[in-house]
């Protein structure tokens, strides 16, 4: 005779809590039975990219193209039976539906035909890319308007004569009621959805390329994504959430590049304030150290008078922030920077300062508003100009939205099926072991610091404006950006006075944590595996941050496997520097593979010729069998609730819950 099952209080508590969801037998017996179905699929596709520097027509096109996902699937299908050139405008459509369907109109004169053959080619491909999934998933997928037309057409068996006669029904009809253009925008979509499960952002969406901006509203929109932080999004994230210090950062790195249209358009940040100052306060002033980088077809547009106004602006900030960084190190001895105050090094009489023992000629040294014996003080002037600027960061409605995005759907780190995510490192000392950071009080290191860290970050936005802990935030998330051995900078120190004032060029230098010499040993990334919680076969750590250079013949791929390296080149400023631009990696239910893309054409010549990225694929790690849900995080919670129903159904049985059969 079977043993009765006996339950705790505390078990009968959640169970009658849980019986309000399911309050009789049949109703949990029949959710086990669905969990059970769905931990019986095959694993979801994850895609990770990182490194996208603003960069948003090459990451758009990346998205809606699925990393070449999409092209494959119909040259799968279709390679046989489709000329190539119809197959590239089919992805193309599938990509652009609603820019390809305009230039379609105005090739064809009668589309029915084109319409009834393009519906049947879209229907097999959304029938392809969702067939691992329940019906349930779909159909939740599936845009309202069109949901139960779409469902109908996927699961219709058009072999069978009187289906095909309703099948054939159904898409003349959508033609004959003009829907045919609208019905392939939500089919098109649909297969978008449905080919990536998941995307993952590994870090640094901002800066560089021009708009960072629209690379966020995507994202936004974006069916299941998480990020986890790189240095630029830090930046911007303490900008927004008052850092004078990062507000300044931010704009000294966009006016340095030219890249203001992110602020001024995208954000609608007024720079007004600092070009009246620069104006008025470095007008005879040397700025030729700071003229600003002009590249690309626009670069001759600008006249003498706008180059040397975007200098004056650049000195003018770069003064501000060198100021502020100097109060934020004198403030936090903890942070063990004292070597990176500089201001009060400079030997204005001979023009030179001294860095860890080597004298070096200054190329400027004529800063009106620096004093000698307060450096690190701002003007009356100064204070007036960031205070408005920063207060413009705080109230562009756009990025509080964006950046209130990065905190609910970001972290600094993450473990995810098997795989440990993270932007730059995990600090270590050069003889391998991890580096310990004394911040807060205590000393902590590995995963304990970068949870320290993580709650930090959040402090600095959501906690009380001009409150202690809040300032604290604020300065932990400039240590983030700049600090010595940073998890997300990675460095012993970043050089921007160096670069800005010392022409030797040895004086640049921005040594590595040691993390990316250990990183090559499969011992070493197994034991900071280890520290995270995971262990096997299938584990990997997955960074971006330093390009690889693809085009030297470096690999993505490091420590035997067991560690990858995703920033290929997405920004066109690193294009030269990796050879290739950007990478994805592809992990579903059979294998893992890195898709390396070459540089995007543009949105305009990709819709009017059919353009695609090309890519290349390697495939590096396959699975013994095909993964299943089972297998993965997802998968072990639903076993979980499957289990807590099971519970629930001894209990009803037993008694100790009472089934409730009022409707």
């Amino acid at each position: 005779m079977k043993r009765k099952k006996t339950f705790s209080q505390e078990e009968l508590r959640y169970l009658k809590l849980l019986a309000q969801q399911y309050p009789t037998v049949q109703a949990a017996s029949s959710e086990i039975i669905n969990l059970q179905a769905i931990l019986n699929l095959p694993k979801g596709t994850e895609h990770f990219i990182s490194d996208l520097h603003g960069e948003y027509e090459a990451f758009l096109h990346i998205l809606n193209s699925c990393s070449g996902v999409i092209k494959e699937k119909v040259d799968d299908l279709y390679a046989a039976t489709i000329s190539k050139a119809d197959r590239d405008e089919l992805c193309t459509l599938i990509y652009y539906p609603e820019d390809k369907l305009e230039q379609l109109h105005e090739t064809y004169e009668d589309m029915d035909e084109w319409y009834r053959i393009t519906l049947h080619r879209l229907i097999e491909i959304c029938r392809w890319v969702s067939s691992k999934y329940t019906r349930s998933k779909v159909r939740k997928a599936l845009p309202r308007d069109y949901a139960y037309i779409i469902d109908e057409l996927l699961h219709t068996h058009y072999e069978e004569t009187d289906k095909r006669d309703y099948y054939e029904n159904i898409i003349s009809t959508i033609i004959d009621l003009g829907q045919a253009d609208r019905f392939i925008e939500a089919v098109s979509a649909v297969i978008k959805r449905m080919a990536v499960d998941h995307m993952h952002i590994v870090g640094d969406i901002f800066d560089r390329g021009p708009r960072a901006d629209v690379i966020m509203d995507s994202l936004l929109d974006y069916h299941s994504v998480d990020i986890q932080w790189g240095n630029h999004d830090i930046l911007w994230m303490g900008a927004a959430s008052g850092s004078r210090t990062l507000v300044a950062t931010v704009l000294a790195n966009s006016i340095h590049y030219n890249n203001l249209e992110v602020i001024e358009t995208g954000y609608g940040i007024s720079l007004r304030p600092l070009s009246v100052f620069a104006n008025e306060v470095y007008k005879d002033c040397d700025v030729h150290r700071f003229a600003v980088k002009l590249t690309g077809p626009d670069a001759d547009q600008y006249s003498e008078k706008d180059k040397l106004l975007s200098a004056r602006m650049h000195k003018a900030i770069t003064i501000i922030l060198f100021k502020l960084e100097g109060q934020k190190l004198l403030r936090h001895p903890e942070y063990g920077m004292a070597d990176r105050l500089l201001l009060d090094k400079i030997d204005y009489e001979h023009k030179c300062i001294t860095i860890d023992g080597v004298t070096y000629p200054l190329e400027d040294t004529d800063f009106p508003t620096v004093d000698p014996k307060d450096p690190y003080t701002l003007t009356p002037e100064e204070n007036s100009v960031i205070d408005q600027l920063t207060a413009s960061f705080q109230r562009s409605e756009k990025l509080q939205k964006h950046v209130r995005f990065l905190y609910s759907k970001g972290s600094l780190y993450k473990v995810f099926n098997g795989n440990l995510l993270f932007h730059g490192c995990i600090p270590m000392t050069e003889d391998g072991q991890l580096l310990t950071f004394t911040l807060g009080g205590k000393e902590r290191k590995g995963k304990e610091f970068f949870d320290y860290v993580d709650t930090a970050a959040r402090q600095a936005y959501y906690l009380k404006p001009g409150s202690d802990e809040r300032r604290l935030g604020m300065d932990l998330l400039w240590f983030l950006w700049a600090g010595r051995n940073s998890p997300i900078f990675g460095r012993d120190r970043m050089t921007t006075f160096e670069r800005r004032l010392i022409k030797d060029e040895s004086a640049w230098t921005e040594p590595k944590n040691a993390y990316y010499t250990h990183y090559q040993d499969p011992a070493v990334c197994d034991l900071l595996l280890k520290e995270f919680g995971l262990e096997g076969p299938h584990c990997h750590i997955i960074n971006g941050h330093i390009p690889v250079k693809s085009k030297k013949g470096e690999s993505p791929i490091k420590g035997g496997g067991k560690l990858l390296v995703i920033d290929g080149g997405f920004c066109r400023a690193y294009q030269p520097t990796t050879g290739i631009a950007g990478y994805t990696l592809i992990y579903n239910s059979w294998v893992m593979r890195i898709v390396s893309h070459q540089p995007f054409c543009g949105r305009k010549e990709a819709i009017e010729e059919n353009k695609d990225i090309a890519n290349s694929s390697q495939v590096f790690e396959r699975m013994e069998s095909r993964l299943k849900i089972a297998q993965t995080d997802i998968g072990r919670k639903l076993q979980a609730q499957s289990d807590d129903l099971r519970n629930l159904v001894e209990a009803f049985k037993a008694g100790a819950v009472l089934e409730d059969h009022r409707e």
